[in-house]
Protein backbone atom coordinates (compact mmCIF):
# COMPACT_ATOMS: atom_id res chain seq x y z
CA UNK A 1 0.00 0.00 0.00
CA UNK A 2 2.94 2.59 0.82
CA UNK A 3 4.32 1.68 -2.44
CA UNK A 4 1.07 2.52 -4.43
CA UNK A 5 0.79 5.46 -2.29
CA UNK A 6 4.19 6.93 -3.22
CA UNK A 7 3.27 5.94 -6.86
CA UNK A 8 0.18 7.95 -6.66
CA UNK A 9 1.74 11.17 -5.06
CA UNK A 10 4.61 10.69 -7.51
CA UNK A 11 1.76 10.54 -10.43
CA UNK A 12 0.30 13.49 -8.84
CA UNK A 13 3.27 15.68 -8.63
CA UNK A 14 4.06 15.02 -12.92
CA UNK A 15 0.88 16.27 -13.31
CA UNK A 16 0.27 18.71 -10.69
CA UNK A 17 0.42 22.65 -11.36
CA UNK A 18 4.49 23.27 -10.69
CA UNK A 19 4.95 20.61 -13.33
CA UNK A 20 2.19 22.11 -15.28
CA UNK A 21 3.93 25.64 -15.03
CA UNK A 22 7.50 24.56 -15.36
CA UNK A 23 6.30 23.18 -19.11
CA UNK A 24 4.60 26.23 -20.20
CA UNK A 25 7.61 28.53 -18.71
CA UNK A 26 10.08 26.35 -20.74
CA UNK A 27 8.47 26.41 -24.18
CA UNK A 28 7.72 30.21 -23.52
CA UNK A 29 12.04 30.80 -22.76
CA UNK A 30 12.63 28.48 -25.81
CA UNK A 31 10.39 30.93 -28.07
CA UNK A 32 11.83 34.44 -25.84
CA UNK A 33 15.18 32.86 -26.71
CA UNK A 34 14.96 32.15 -30.29
CA UNK A 35 13.17 35.93 -30.83
CA UNK A 36 16.64 37.12 -29.07
CA UNK A 37 18.75 35.16 -31.45
CA UNK A 38 20.29 33.34 -28.37
CA UNK A 39 19.09 29.77 -30.07
CA UNK A 40 18.29 29.19 -33.66
CA UNK A 41 16.25 26.65 -35.35
CA UNK A 42 16.44 23.25 -33.01
CA UNK A 43 19.92 24.27 -31.20
CA UNK A 44 20.21 24.84 -27.57
CA UNK A 45 17.95 23.03 -24.78
CA UNK A 46 16.64 24.78 -21.34
CA UNK A 47 16.33 22.43 -18.50
CA UNK A 48 14.21 23.69 -15.41
CA UNK A 49 13.51 21.90 -12.04
CA UNK A 50 9.82 22.09 -10.95
CA UNK A 51 9.26 24.19 -7.79
CA UNK A 52 7.08 22.73 -5.23
CA UNK A 53 7.45 24.19 -1.36
CA UNK A 54 6.25 20.33 -0.25
CA UNK A 55 9.25 18.57 -2.24
CA UNK A 56 12.78 18.17 -0.88
CA UNK A 57 15.01 20.33 -3.80
CA UNK A 58 16.77 17.03 -3.98
CA UNK A 59 13.74 15.21 -5.15
CA UNK A 60 11.79 18.03 -7.38
CA UNK A 61 11.14 16.91 -11.05
CA UNK A 62 12.77 18.32 -13.87
CA UNK A 63 11.65 19.64 -17.01
CA UNK A 64 13.60 19.69 -20.05
CA UNK A 65 13.00 20.79 -23.81
CA UNK A 66 12.86 17.83 -26.43
CA UNK A 67 15.20 17.48 -29.27
CA UNK A 68 14.41 18.47 -32.57
CA UNK A 69 11.97 20.88 -32.36
CA UNK A 70 11.76 24.07 -33.79
CA UNK A 71 12.50 26.78 -30.55
CA UNK A 72 10.08 29.19 -31.97
CA UNK A 73 7.25 26.58 -32.19
CA UNK A 74 7.76 24.72 -28.83
CA UNK A 75 4.63 24.60 -26.57
CA UNK A 76 4.16 23.02 -23.20
CA UNK A 77 2.85 19.20 -24.60
CA UNK A 78 6.69 19.24 -26.19
CA UNK A 79 8.55 18.77 -22.56
CA UNK A 80 9.97 15.93 -21.07
CA UNK A 81 10.03 15.25 -17.32
CA UNK A 82 13.17 13.95 -15.76
CA UNK A 83 13.66 12.15 -11.96
CA UNK A 84 16.14 13.67 -9.96
CA UNK A 85 18.11 10.26 -10.96
CA UNK A 86 17.82 11.79 -14.58
CA UNK A 87 15.03 8.68 -15.60
CA UNK A 88 12.10 10.04 -17.61
CA UNK A 89 8.85 9.68 -16.20
CA UNK A 90 7.00 11.63 -18.81
CA UNK A 91 7.63 12.02 -22.37
CA UNK A 92 5.42 13.87 -24.87
CA UNK A 93 3.06 12.46 -27.49
CA UNK A 94 3.99 11.68 -31.46
CA UNK A 95 2.55 14.31 -33.15
CA UNK A 96 2.01 11.54 -36.37
CA UNK A 97 3.39 12.16 -39.89
CA UNK A 98 5.04 14.46 -40.77
CA UNK A 99 6.83 15.11 -37.43
CA UNK A 100 9.23 12.96 -36.33
CA UNK A 101 9.00 11.20 -33.14
CA UNK A 102 9.75 12.59 -29.83
CA UNK A 103 13.33 12.62 -28.54
CA UNK A 104 14.94 13.65 -25.19
CA UNK A 105 17.87 16.36 -26.12
CA UNK A 106 21.59 14.77 -25.48
CA UNK A 107 21.76 17.40 -23.40
CA UNK A 108 20.32 15.85 -20.09
CA UNK A 109 23.52 13.98 -18.80
CA UNK A 110 25.27 16.95 -19.04
CA UNK A 111 22.46 18.63 -16.98
CA UNK A 112 22.14 16.07 -14.60
CA UNK A 113 26.25 16.80 -13.88
CA UNK A 114 25.61 20.39 -12.86
CA UNK A 115 24.82 20.22 -9.02
CA UNK A 116 26.29 23.72 -7.65
CA UNK A 117 26.22 27.82 -8.68
CA UNK A 118 28.27 30.63 -7.38
CA UNK A 119 28.25 34.65 -10.60
CA UNK A 120 31.62 39.96 -12.41
CA UNK A 121 28.30 41.55 -10.34
CA UNK A 122 25.77 39.61 -11.94
CA UNK A 123 27.37 35.98 -11.50
CA UNK A 124 26.94 34.83 -8.06
CA UNK A 125 30.39 34.71 -6.04
CA UNK A 126 32.28 37.35 -8.03
CA UNK A 127 32.46 40.77 -7.96
CA UNK A 128 33.66 43.85 -10.09
CA UNK A 129 37.31 43.12 -9.16
CA UNK A 130 37.30 39.76 -9.02
CA UNK A 131 38.35 37.17 -11.16
CA UNK A 132 35.75 34.97 -13.50
CA UNK A 133 37.50 31.74 -14.60
CA UNK A 134 35.64 29.43 -16.96
CA UNK A 135 36.61 26.25 -17.85
CA UNK A 136 36.57 25.67 -21.84
CA UNK A 137 36.62 21.83 -22.74
CA UNK A 138 36.71 19.98 -26.45
CA UNK A 139 33.89 19.54 -28.49
CA UNK A 140 32.92 16.04 -29.46
CA UNK A 141 30.95 14.34 -32.30
CA UNK A 142 27.61 13.90 -29.98
CA UNK A 143 26.86 16.21 -26.44
CA UNK A 144 25.99 12.81 -24.82
CA UNK A 145 29.94 12.44 -24.90
CA UNK A 146 30.42 15.62 -23.24
CA UNK A 147 29.47 14.48 -19.73
CA UNK A 148 33.04 13.50 -18.14
CA UNK A 149 34.41 16.39 -19.49
CA UNK A 150 32.12 18.43 -17.95
CA UNK A 151 32.20 16.46 -14.68
CA UNK A 152 36.33 17.34 -14.59
CA UNK A 153 35.42 20.85 -15.45
CA UNK A 154 32.83 21.22 -12.41
CA UNK A 155 34.87 19.39 -10.19
CA UNK A 156 38.14 21.54 -10.93
CA UNK A 157 36.50 24.90 -10.58
CA UNK A 158 33.65 24.56 -8.04
CA UNK A 159 32.75 27.99 -8.08
CA UNK A 160 32.25 28.33 -11.87
CA UNK A 161 28.68 28.30 -13.31
CA UNK A 162 28.95 27.80 -16.53
CA UNK A 163 31.56 26.04 -19.03
CA UNK A 164 32.37 26.76 -22.24
CA UNK A 165 32.67 24.21 -24.98
CA UNK A 166 35.08 24.98 -27.94
CA UNK A 167 32.84 25.55 -31.03
CA UNK A 168 30.09 24.52 -29.90
CA UNK A 169 28.25 26.70 -26.88
CA UNK A 170 27.77 27.53 -23.72
CA UNK A 171 26.17 26.00 -20.60
CA UNK A 172 25.14 27.81 -17.84
CA UNK A 173 23.54 26.62 -14.47
CA UNK A 174 21.76 28.35 -11.38
CA UNK A 175 19.34 26.92 -8.51
CA UNK A 176 16.47 28.72 -10.17
CA UNK A 177 15.39 29.76 -14.13
CA UNK A 178 15.50 33.48 -13.13
CA UNK A 179 18.91 32.70 -11.55
CA UNK A 180 20.04 30.92 -14.66
CA UNK A 181 18.39 33.49 -16.90
CA UNK A 182 20.16 36.33 -15.39
CA UNK A 183 23.92 34.42 -15.40
CA UNK A 184 22.96 33.62 -19.50
CA UNK A 185 22.59 37.73 -19.70
CA UNK A 186 25.58 38.40 -17.83
CA UNK A 187 27.79 35.83 -19.80
CA UNK A 188 26.33 37.21 -23.15
CA UNK A 189 27.23 40.45 -22.14
CA UNK A 190 30.92 40.05 -20.75
CA UNK A 191 31.80 37.32 -23.65
CA UNK A 192 30.11 40.51 -26.39
CA UNK A 193 32.23 43.14 -24.23
CA UNK A 194 35.65 40.72 -24.57
CA UNK A 195 35.14 40.81 -28.90
CA UNK A 196 34.25 44.10 -29.19
CA UNK A 197 37.77 45.20 -27.06
CA UNK A 198 39.95 42.95 -29.22
CA UNK A 199 38.14 44.14 -32.04
CA UNK A 200 39.17 48.01 -30.78
CA UNK A 201 42.69 46.61 -30.49
CA UNK A 202 42.03 46.33 -26.01
CA UNK A 203 43.41 43.91 -23.86
CA UNK A 204 40.13 42.61 -22.58
CA UNK A 205 41.70 40.22 -20.25
CA UNK A 206 43.52 43.24 -17.99
CA UNK A 207 41.56 46.28 -18.16
CA UNK A 208 44.91 49.00 -17.78
CA UNK A 209 43.52 51.05 -20.85
CA UNK A 210 41.31 53.42 -18.42
CA UNK A 211 37.94 54.09 -19.19
CA UNK A 212 37.04 53.87 -22.99
CA UNK A 213 35.47 57.49 -23.53
CA UNK A 214 34.63 57.08 -27.38
CA UNK A 215 33.39 54.35 -29.27
CA UNK A 216 35.07 54.52 -32.75
CA UNK A 217 33.27 52.54 -35.64
CA UNK A 218 35.33 50.08 -37.40
CA UNK A 219 36.29 49.59 -41.16
CA UNK A 220 38.14 47.09 -42.67
CA UNK A 221 41.01 49.83 -43.38
CA UNK A 222 41.04 50.80 -39.75
CA UNK A 223 39.54 52.79 -37.01
CA UNK A 224 38.11 55.70 -38.21
CA UNK A 225 36.16 59.10 -36.24
CA UNK A 226 32.30 58.89 -35.04
CA UNK A 227 29.74 59.70 -37.35
CA UNK A 228 27.17 62.28 -36.68
CA UNK A 229 24.22 60.39 -36.13
CA UNK A 230 26.38 58.32 -32.87
CA UNK A 231 25.33 61.49 -31.60
CA UNK A 232 22.09 61.70 -32.58
CA UNK A 233 21.62 57.99 -31.02
CA UNK A 234 23.73 58.30 -28.39
CA UNK A 235 21.40 55.54 -26.58
CA UNK A 236 21.15 53.29 -29.52
CA UNK A 237 21.32 49.31 -28.53
CA UNK A 238 18.95 47.73 -31.99
CA UNK A 239 18.38 48.67 -35.38
CA UNK A 240 14.83 46.75 -36.61
CA UNK A 241 14.88 46.92 -41.01
CA UNK A 242 12.54 46.45 -42.99
CA UNK A 243 13.21 44.79 -46.32
CA UNK A 244 10.83 45.58 -49.19
CA UNK A 245 12.24 49.28 -50.43
CA UNK A 246 14.74 49.33 -47.44
CA UNK A 247 17.05 46.59 -47.32
CA UNK A 248 16.02 45.14 -50.80
CA UNK A 249 14.59 46.50 -53.78
CA UNK A 250 10.95 46.75 -54.18
CA UNK A 251 11.84 45.04 -57.89
CA UNK A 252 12.83 42.23 -56.51
CA UNK A 253 9.57 41.13 -55.10
CA UNK A 254 7.28 42.47 -57.88
CA UNK A 255 9.89 41.53 -61.19
CA UNK A 256 12.19 38.35 -59.38
CA UNK A 257 9.91 36.38 -56.59
CA UNK A 258 6.14 36.49 -57.69
CA UNK A 259 6.89 35.72 -61.20
CA UNK A 260 8.81 33.13 -60.20
CA UNK A 261 5.99 31.32 -58.24
CA UNK A 262 3.18 31.96 -60.98
CA UNK A 263 6.13 30.63 -63.82
CA UNK A 264 7.56 27.55 -62.14
CA UNK A 265 5.05 26.27 -59.61
CA UNK A 266 1.99 26.75 -61.01
CA UNK A 267 3.02 25.66 -64.77
CA UNK A 268 4.52 22.20 -62.50
CA UNK A 269 1.63 22.16 -60.45
CA UNK A 270 -0.87 22.11 -63.36
CA UNK A 271 1.03 19.70 -65.75
CA UNK A 272 1.40 17.26 -62.31
CA UNK A 273 -1.97 17.82 -60.11
CA UNK A 274 -3.34 14.46 -60.67
CA UNK A 275 0.25 12.52 -59.92
CA UNK A 276 0.84 10.87 -56.74
CA UNK A 277 4.01 12.51 -56.26
CA UNK A 278 2.41 15.69 -56.60
CA UNK A 279 -0.64 15.47 -54.28
CA UNK A 280 1.82 13.67 -51.85
CA UNK A 281 3.82 17.28 -51.86
CA UNK A 282 0.62 19.01 -51.56
CA UNK A 283 -0.80 16.49 -48.50
CA UNK A 284 3.03 17.41 -46.86
CA UNK A 285 2.92 21.40 -47.53
CA UNK A 286 -0.57 21.38 -45.66
CA UNK A 287 -0.04 19.60 -42.91
CA UNK A 288 3.31 22.03 -42.59
CA UNK A 289 0.73 25.18 -42.90
CA UNK A 290 -2.14 23.71 -40.63
CA UNK A 291 0.98 23.55 -38.11
CA UNK A 292 2.14 26.99 -38.76
CA UNK A 293 -1.29 27.69 -38.32
CA UNK A 294 -1.64 26.38 -34.67
CA UNK A 295 1.39 28.04 -33.67
CA UNK A 296 0.24 31.80 -35.78
CA UNK A 297 2.80 31.71 -37.95
CA UNK A 298 0.54 31.73 -41.18
CA UNK A 299 -2.51 32.85 -41.79
CA UNK A 300 -2.92 31.81 -45.35
CA UNK A 301 -4.65 27.78 -45.05
CA UNK A 302 -4.42 25.67 -48.21
CA UNK A 303 -7.86 23.89 -49.11
CA UNK A 304 -8.69 20.44 -48.86
CA UNK A 305 -8.30 18.20 -52.09
CA UNK A 306 -12.11 18.00 -53.11
CA UNK A 307 -11.60 22.06 -53.11
CA UNK A 308 -11.07 21.68 -56.37
CA UNK A 309 -7.72 21.98 -59.04
CA UNK A 310 -7.92 25.53 -59.11
CA UNK A 311 -8.41 26.79 -55.54
CA UNK A 312 -5.83 24.47 -54.65
CA UNK A 313 -2.93 25.26 -56.88
CA UNK A 314 -3.86 29.01 -56.31
CA UNK A 315 -3.36 28.90 -52.60
CA UNK A 316 0.11 26.74 -52.91
CA UNK A 317 1.61 29.40 -55.37
CA UNK A 318 0.32 31.70 -52.97
CA UNK A 319 2.26 30.20 -49.96
CA UNK A 320 5.69 31.83 -48.79
CA UNK A 321 6.44 27.87 -48.65
CA UNK A 322 6.89 27.38 -52.26
CA UNK A 323 10.17 29.95 -52.24
CA UNK A 324 12.12 27.29 -50.80
CA UNK A 325 13.32 25.26 -53.33
CA UNK A 326 13.55 28.14 -55.50
CA UNK A 327 16.57 28.76 -53.20
CA UNK A 328 17.87 25.38 -52.64
CA UNK A 329 18.32 24.89 -56.38
CA UNK A 330 20.17 28.00 -56.71
CA UNK A 331 17.33 29.18 -58.84
CA UNK A 332 16.42 32.29 -56.67
CA UNK A 333 19.17 35.03 -54.71
CA UNK A 334 17.92 37.17 -52.63
CA UNK A 335 18.83 40.79 -53.39
CA UNK A 336 20.39 43.70 -50.94
CA UNK A 337 21.64 46.95 -51.79
CA UNK A 338 25.13 47.12 -52.24
CA UNK A 339 25.42 49.51 -48.81
CA UNK A 340 23.75 46.49 -46.47
CA UNK A 341 26.35 44.52 -46.45
CA UNK A 342 28.90 47.12 -45.02
CA UNK A 343 26.41 48.62 -43.15
CA UNK A 344 25.64 45.27 -41.24
CA UNK A 345 28.96 44.27 -40.60
CA UNK A 346 29.41 47.69 -39.09
CA UNK A 347 26.92 47.67 -37.06
CA UNK A 348 28.04 44.08 -35.68
CA UNK A 349 31.01 45.22 -35.28
CA UNK A 350 29.67 48.18 -32.83
CA UNK A 351 28.15 45.52 -30.84
CA UNK A 352 24.34 46.98 -32.42
CA UNK A 353 22.19 44.05 -32.27
CA UNK A 354 20.32 44.06 -35.90
CA UNK A 355 16.59 42.62 -36.32
CA UNK A 356 14.24 41.80 -39.44
CA UNK A 357 9.90 43.38 -39.21
CA UNK A 358 8.85 42.10 -42.30
CA UNK A 359 5.25 41.54 -43.46
CA UNK A 360 6.86 38.46 -45.16
CA UNK A 361 7.00 34.85 -43.01
CA UNK A 362 10.18 34.72 -41.04
CA UNK A 363 11.21 31.80 -43.01
CA UNK A 364 10.68 34.25 -46.27
CA UNK A 365 13.26 36.97 -44.39
CA UNK A 366 15.83 33.86 -43.57
CA UNK A 367 15.99 32.92 -47.35
CA UNK A 368 16.33 36.18 -48.89
CA UNK A 369 19.07 37.03 -46.14
CA UNK A 370 20.76 33.62 -46.14
CA UNK A 371 21.02 33.01 -49.91
CA UNK A 372 21.83 36.90 -50.60
CA UNK A 373 23.74 38.26 -53.59
CA UNK A 374 26.53 39.20 -50.71
CA UNK A 375 26.36 35.93 -49.08
CA UNK A 376 24.85 34.40 -45.70
CA UNK A 377 23.87 37.95 -43.97
CA UNK A 378 22.36 35.97 -41.16
CA UNK A 379 25.31 35.64 -38.99
CA UNK A 380 24.92 39.72 -38.76
CA UNK A 381 21.51 38.93 -38.03
CA UNK A 382 19.89 38.74 -33.75
CA UNK A 383 16.18 37.69 -34.99
CA UNK A 384 13.07 38.44 -37.08
CA UNK A 385 9.95 39.72 -36.72
CA UNK A 386 6.65 39.11 -39.09
CA UNK A 387 3.00 40.28 -38.88
CA UNK A 388 2.25 37.47 -36.61
CA UNK A 389 3.41 39.39 -33.65
CA UNK A 390 1.47 42.42 -35.21
CA UNK A 391 0.77 44.90 -38.45
CA UNK A 392 3.14 46.92 -38.86
CA UNK A 393 1.31 50.09 -39.13
CA UNK A 394 -0.48 49.31 -35.69
CA UNK A 395 2.04 50.85 -32.49
CA UNK A 396 1.43 48.02 -30.41
CA UNK A 397 3.07 45.56 -32.94
CA UNK A 398 6.05 48.22 -32.10
CA UNK A 399 5.43 48.09 -28.38
CA UNK A 400 5.59 44.28 -28.33
CA UNK A 401 9.39 43.94 -30.20
CA UNK A 402 10.30 46.15 -27.44
CA UNK A 403 9.60 44.01 -24.87
CA UNK A 404 10.80 41.44 -26.85
CA UNK A 405 14.57 42.68 -27.55
CA UNK A 406 14.30 43.37 -23.54
CA UNK A 407 15.29 47.20 -24.08
CA UNK A 408 14.73 49.57 -21.21
CA UNK A 409 13.58 52.33 -23.26
CA UNK A 410 11.61 52.03 -26.83
CA UNK A 411 13.78 54.82 -27.85
CA UNK A 412 16.90 52.43 -27.81
CA UNK A 413 15.62 51.01 -30.83
CA UNK A 414 15.91 52.56 -34.66
CA UNK A 415 13.35 51.86 -37.14
CA UNK A 416 14.04 52.01 -40.76
CA UNK A 417 11.21 51.90 -43.37
CA UNK A 418 10.15 53.03 -46.54
CA UNK A 419 6.58 53.86 -45.45
CA UNK A 420 5.51 56.68 -43.84
CA UNK A 421 3.03 55.22 -41.68
CA UNK A 422 4.97 52.44 -40.22
CA UNK A 423 7.27 55.14 -39.24
CA UNK A 424 4.55 56.91 -37.71
CA UNK A 425 3.50 53.68 -35.59
CA UNK A 426 6.80 53.21 -34.13
CA UNK A 427 7.71 56.74 -33.27
CA UNK A 428 3.89 56.20 -31.63
CA UNK A 429 5.39 53.32 -29.38
CA UNK A 430 8.16 55.04 -28.57
CA UNK A 431 11.01 54.12 -31.02
CA UNK A 432 13.14 56.40 -33.37
CA UNK A 433 12.61 56.16 -36.95
CA UNK A 434 14.04 56.72 -40.34
CA UNK A 435 12.35 56.71 -43.67
CA UNK A 436 14.72 54.99 -46.59
CA UNK A 437 14.70 57.09 -49.90
CA UNK A 438 15.45 54.11 -52.40
CA UNK A 439 14.52 53.56 -55.89
CA UNK A 440 10.75 52.13 -56.93
CA UNK A 441 9.93 53.38 -53.53
CA UNK A 442 6.40 55.47 -53.26
CA UNK A 443 6.85 59.46 -52.75
CA UNK A 444 6.22 60.26 -49.23
CA UNK A 445 3.69 62.95 -48.01
CA UNK A 446 5.12 66.78 -47.96
CA UNK A 447 6.32 67.67 -44.47
CA UNK A 448 6.24 64.58 -43.19
CA UNK A 449 8.65 65.07 -40.32
CA UNK A 450 11.39 62.80 -40.66
CA UNK A 451 14.84 62.20 -40.98
CA UNK A 452 15.16 60.39 -44.66
CA UNK A 453 18.23 58.33 -45.94
CA UNK A 454 19.23 57.22 -49.32
CA UNK A 455 21.85 54.70 -48.25
CA UNK A 456 22.61 53.22 -45.16
CA UNK A 457 26.29 54.33 -45.25
CA UNK A 458 24.26 57.54 -44.11
CA UNK A 459 23.72 55.68 -40.77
Amino acid sequence: MENQSNGSKSQAYIEGSAVKETRALVAELCRHFYTLGWVSGTGGSITIKAHDESIPKSNQLIVMSPSGVQKERMVAEDMYVLGSDGSVLSSPSHKGYPHKPPKCTECAPLFMKITHMEMIKGIQGHGYHDELVIPIVENTAREGELTDALSEAIEAYPKATAVLVRNHGIYVWGDSWISAKTQAECYHYLFDAAIRLHQLGLDWSTPSHGPVHRVKELHSNGVIGLHENHARYPNLHCILLDIEGTTTPISFVTDVLFPYAHQNVRKHLDATYDTEETQEDIKLLRAQVEDDLKDGLSSLPIPPADTGKEEVIASVVANGHIWRVGYQNNELEGVVFADVHDALEKWHALGIKVYIYSSGSREAQRLIFGKSNYGDLRKYLYGFFDTTIGHKRDARSYSEISLSLGVDRPSEILFLTDVYQEALAAKEAGLEAIITVRPGNAPLPENHGFKTVQSFSEI
